[in-house]
């Protein structure tokens, strides 16, 4: 065993604060990854505060990863010491259920292992995350980064990026087709990209007038304000399909109204109440309501290569790991553009 720094949360009402724990020495088939890198997601607020149930304390959050391989097994073929990688929100599966077979390993049957807040397979303890120095992870949950990509602003590509990114391709979102985005944040920034680069035509909804220019920089064929009742009016029936990232409560029947006959809206937002839906408005033009939950590590990695090919990475706003309690208070003012990324080599 080896003793790794990090920042955890010891309470739900406690502050992230310095804490050490013992972690697992490289077996046959790890990597042992220094960590240079770790994106902020909100679910990280959620799960450290206990806003969803079941956090096992200390929590020490993070799961959008980036570093350099420090050591391998014996048995590792795919990765070298040296070698820029990442980690995401999953760092083990049963690998023989029907969903780990399809490489949906984030919809394991028996449960995925998540980097953090999640039962270890090797150890039987509780798995850490990126709030840390270093990380020990199976090669098959490694994915590769190209040197072509800026670390940090790869980093969270890893939950933002592939949450984003799976639901465009999983629906063949492309060209000669109408899509929509609600809402800019860490994740509809990155729909926003993702989306114009497949080469669909894209508006944004947003709450936010003064969130159009920036919009239209990241993508964005259109800007349409959410709280101007004629412009959202004209929108009837014009989309194939809407990205939801929002995670605030929000009428869904207003934006399925806006999808053409087939048409799909998909939530990856995760709204804290139930939200009604009429049962016409889906009936009727035969439209669907769906969700998606981030990704399985082969198209993972084809997100990583599609967003090197055409350099396409994360806004970030770079942070000290002493000022996470103020990040995520920044977070919940929706206060950054569009992510905030730790420096790892802050923790000392």
């Amino acid at each position: 065993m080896q003793t790794t720094k990090a920042y955890a949360a010891r309470a739900a009402n406690s502050p992230l604060a310095p804490f050490s724990f013992e972690q697992r020495e490289p077996t046959a088939t790890d990597v042992q990854i220094d960590i240079l890198f770790c994106g902020v997601c909100h679910s990280d607020l959620h799960i450290a505060r206990n806003e969803w149930g079941g956090t096992i304390y200390p929590c020490v959050p993070g799961h959008e990863i980036a570093g350099r391989v420090v050591k391998v097994g014996r048995e590792v073929k795919k990765f070298k010491e040296g070698d820029p990688v990442a980690v995401g929100c999953l760092v083990d599966s049963d690998r023989v259920c029907e969903n780990c077979r399809e490489n949906l390993e984030q919809f394991c049957e028996s449960g995925p292992t998540f980097t953090y807040n999640s039962s270890d397979r090797h150890t039987g303890g509780v798995t850490y995350g990126g709030y840390s120095k270093s990380i020990v992870v199976d090669q098959d949950f490694v994915l590769r980064l190209s040197d072509k990509l800026d670390l940090a602003s790869s980093a969270p590509l890893l939950c933002a990026g592939i949450t984003t990114y799976s639901p465009l391709r999983k629906w063949k979102v492309g060209k000669g087709q109408k899509i929509g985005v609600i809402g800019l944040g860490g994740l509809g920034h990155m729909a926003l990209k993702f989306a114009n680069a497949l080469g669909a035509e894209v508006t944004l909804f947003t709450t936010s007038p003064g969130k159009t220019a920036d919009a239209k920089r990241l993508g964005a064929h259109e800007v349409v304000i959410s709280k101007d009742e004629e412009a959202m009016q004209k929108q009837q029936k014009k989309f194939d399909f809407i990205l939801d990232t929002v995670s605030a409560n929000h009428d869904l029947n207003t934006y399925l109204a806006f999808l053409k006959r087939d048409g799909v809206l998909a939530l990856v937002g995760a709204p804290p109440d139930p939200m009604p839906v009429s049962a016409f408005n889906l009936i009727m033009p035969r439209r669907q309501l769906a969700g998606s939950l981030i990704g399985g590590i082969k198209e993972t990695q084809e997100m990583l290569d599609f967003c090197a090919d055409r350099g396409i990475t994360c806004d970030i706003e770079m942070i000290s790991i002493d000022k996470i309690n103020d990040a995520y208070e920044r977070m919940l003012k929706s206060d950054v553009k569009y992510r905030f990324v730790i420096d790892l080599a802050s923790l000392t």
